[in-house]
């Protein structure tokens, strides 16, 4: 599972419904745990942000030179979006956004950080990047400021000027500043530390009592224990975020997950995904049912789902969002490969991390390009990232160079990781 550009955000809500289904004694999950939450019918933020909708346009069009409403609008439209999963909503506030900057002329921080905020939830980085300069340079509230710069930066491969801005701000007392020294720690492979100063977020916003935050800290603390094979730790923490709300879409993805990779149950992680994709419309949902599918060996499901993804693509709101997942399928499964190739070009070009470059070695791979795909494993990729679905792109790559002393480590640091992969993945690491 991907969590990692959450950016802080509040945790994603839907609309579910509820089915039955069984447990054995070795499972770590239980439907007693989690079914009521799958029948949950009332969805408080999308009421909420229904009713802000009606209340805010109302007073825009009484008083339309009240430029703040536009933001208020804003606001509003990514709650909507939160709720929804559906990509209009977001492009509905950034268009709230650009009129509220346009009017005061892109000199008010606080405008300033909130479009920043969405174009970084539209993976357009650069263009965050540029305003959070414009709101450096106004020094107000320079300490937020500065977050979302590491935020932006550490997403944009700049890691020197990441871990500069890290350190303006360090204070081990602070959520913020917790939250992401985690990720940096997470970046820097050092999991264990990651996971000790999500702890000690986690436990900071327990203090404060303060919802969003707990609901932040145990949907990020849970995927941390998951990748840290504490799947028990994992699940506890998923149904922690449900309590907190019970339409909290990412915490029962989580939970899906768990029934999947871990419990070998794939009808029942369906069953709980179904409930999801009913009412909230992101389309990498498709994806994973996807694999679920191809590891049930019900290949019609699979087809069926993964065309129900390209017919979301269609939509261009979704821009660069989905460039990832649209390189990995199209390469995958051998279709469009001239397009993965200039997605995964203008990936690296937009942000060249070792995820990105990933993407292009994956595609000249595939495409029968060997030389060129090990050339970028070697310059940009090995020793700058432990992220388990880049090294086995590496360990393929190498596997087929004939690189088998730099192979024997990679495929036992994947074995590892086979929960987070997921278990489509392991006849294909056996036969590294």
């Amino acid at each position: 599972m991907n969590s990692r550009y959450t950016f802080f955000l509040t945790v994603l809500a839907v609309v579910l419904f509820t089915n039955c289904s069984q447990t054995t004694n070795n499972n770590i999950t239980d439907t007693n745990d989690y079914n009521a939450y799958l029948a949950m019918t009332d969805n408080e933020t999308l009421n909420r942000a229904k009713e802000n909708e009606v209340f805010w346009s109302e007073k825009l069009e009484k008083s339309p030179g009240q430029y703040g409403y536009h933001s208020k609008l804003a606001s509003t439209y990514t709650a909507y979006f939160t709720a929804t999963g559906e990509v209009e909503y977001l492009k509905k506030a950034e268009t709230e956004l650009l009129k509220v900057n346009e009017t005061t002329r892109y000199e008010n921080p606080s405008y300033l950080k909130s479009l920043a905020y969405n174009y970084i939830s539209q993976h357009k980085f650069k263009e965050a990047l540029e305003l959070l300069e414009k709101a450096e340079a106004l020094k107000e509230n320079l300490s937020e400021t500065q977050k979302m710069l590491f935020d932006v930066h550490l997403e944009l491969g700049n890691y020197n000027e990441a871990q500069a801005y890290l350190n303006k701000f360090e204070n081990f007392g602070d959520f913020d500043y917790l939250i992401r020294l985690s990720k940096w720690s997470d970046h820097k492979g050092n999991l264990d530390a990651a996971i000790k100063y999500m702890e000690k977020a986690m436990a900071i916003a327990e203090s404060s009592n303060l919802k969003g935050l707990k609901q932040w800290s145990y949907t990020n603390i849970a995927d941390f224990y998951g990748h840290a094979g504490e799947i028990e730790k994992s699940y506890n923490h998923f149904l922690k975020a449900l309590e907190l709300d019970p339409n909290d879409a990412y915490a029962k993805k989580g939970i899906a997950w768990i029934v999947y990779s871990h419990e070998k149950n794939p009808d029942e992680a369906l069953r709980i995904l179904n409930t999801v994709t009913n009412a909230y419309k992101a389309p990498d949902y498709y994806l994973l049912k996807s694999e679920i599918a191809d590891f049930k060996g019900d290949e019609s499901m699979r087809k069926e789902q993964i065309e129900l993804y390209k017919s979301a693509m269609q939509n261009k709101a979704y821009g660069d969002m989905y460039n990832k997942y649209n390189v990995l399928l199209y390469t995958d499964e051998n279709i469009n490969t001239q397009e993965a190739l200039q997605i995964a070009k203008l990936e690296v070009e937009n942000r060249p991390t070792p995820q990105s470059y990933d993407l292009l070695a994956w595609v000249y791979f595939k495409n029968g390009n060997l030389k060129e795909a090990v050339n970028i494993v070697d310059q940009h990729i090995i020793d700058k990232t432990y992220e388990p679905a880049t090294l086995y792109h590496v360990a393929e790559i190498y596997k087929a160079a004939g690189k088998t002393e730099e192979l024997k480590p990679l495929k036992k640091e994947l074995m590892a990781s086979l929960y987070e992969l997921g278990p489509t993945m392991e006849d294909k690491i056996n036969q590294l």
